[in-house]
């Protein structure tokens, strides 16, 4: 069976560029643009009484910022803005985070580890920067001549972040946030970022689950530099299975794709695809491999230099994976790691 039939998706119909559309009671659906293969967030309206609460923010770039301007003046109808919430930390989540606060005065909502997370990789401190990270895919066996593109990406996540809140309202695994008529649950997420916010709304049957759950691509699971023996992949699974028990009928807006039903059946599939991935790495551990040289079992295309740097981060993760349930030895020669079948 295609996995794509056992998703419903209600909302077929895109928001053009600019405007909204109404997806709930009191939620509505904008789209803006990304710079990479991964074209598109969707980013979420919520009302809250006579003002809007801003659910992500979109890449900062001025593209993005002309759309937000044409949304401010017609979709929004001239409201105030309540509070602008952050599902993660990463650009096309946070790029504009500074400006909408700023320009509307509303607080910033976010968990504490994202929050903590932007600030260093815009400093480039706390392991963050991309010089540890070159180290890091060093060890794991990248070419030499990736290396240039990754330091030459210094400055990418400053770039896309312009400017970002000097403070922040804590949200926490659990919290209700009261908005509009109805409350949302932050349901925690872990491996794809620090501590990725989830909402819920009981009464409207809705999640907007960021990256954690994605409808039609697999969300990236990669070992951050400042964390070299991470195993985010078991993170990652594990929060899948706590967003499975939410009711069947729920409407899943992602970050990307389209609004869908059929969550379970979604996450169903998302384990599978790792417990494939898992398995062919296992066979190609029979000899020695290093994260470099398991891309071509995990990605069957060529990937370009800011692919490679999730790739990179994925192979290293599902190896972790193997390596923490003991399916693999970790075998470090001179600066290099290499993994083989126990």
């Amino acid at each position: 069976m295609n996995p794509e039939s056992q998703l419903e998706y209600p909302i077929p119909e895109l928001p053009s560029p600019g405007l909204v559309k109404r997806v709930a009671n009191g939620v509505y659906w904008l789209r803006m643009p990304l710079p990479f293969a991964l074209d598109h967030i969707n980013l979420w309206l919520l009302e809250d009484g006579d003002r809007w609460a801003i659910v992500d923010c979109g890449y900062g770039n001025e593209a993005t910022l002309d759309l937000w301007g044409k949304v401010i003046e017609s979709a929004m109808g001239g409201r105030s803005v309540s509070k602008v919430i952050a599902t993660h930390h990463h650009p096309d989540h946070v790029g504009n985070a500074g400006w909408l606060t700023r320009h509307f005065g509303a607080p910033f909502w976010i968990s504490q580890g994202e929050y903590l997370s932007a600030h260093a990789q815009r400093d480039g401190a706390a392991g963050q920067g991309r010089e540890q990270l070159a180290v890091l895919y060093r060890s794991n066996g990248l070419d030499e001549s990736h290396i240039p593109g990754i330091l030459k990406g210094r400055e990418h996540f400053k770039n896309s972040v312009p400017d970002f809140p000097s403070s922040y309202r804590r949200i926490c695994e659990g919290d209700q946030l009261p908005i509009g008529p109805d409350v949302w649950t932050v349901i925690m997420g872990y491996g794809h970022a620090p501590e990725h916010a989830a909402l819920y709304c009981k009464a409207l049957g809705v999640l907007i689950s960021g990256d954690m759950v994605l409808p039609r691509i697999s969300t990236n699971i990669s070992v951050p530099a400042s964390q070299p023996d991470a195993n985010p992949l078991r993170m990652f699974l594990d929060s899948l299975t706590r967003y499975a028990a939410l009711p069947a009928d729920t409407l899943v807006l992602p970050s990307h794709g389209l609004p869908f039903r059929g969550m379970q059946a979604r996450i169903a599939q998302l384990k599978e695809h790792h417990r494939l991935r898992l398995s062919e790495l296992l066979v190609a551990c029979e000899s020695p491999q290093t994260a470099a040289d398991v891309l071509d079992v995990l990605f069957r295309r060529k990937l370009d230099s800011h692919q490679m740097l999730f790739a990179m981060g994925e192979a290293m993760a599902h190896l972790h994976y193997l390596h923490e349930e003991g399916s693999v030895r970790r075998i470090k020669s001179g600066d290099v790691v290499r993994y083989q079948r126990a």
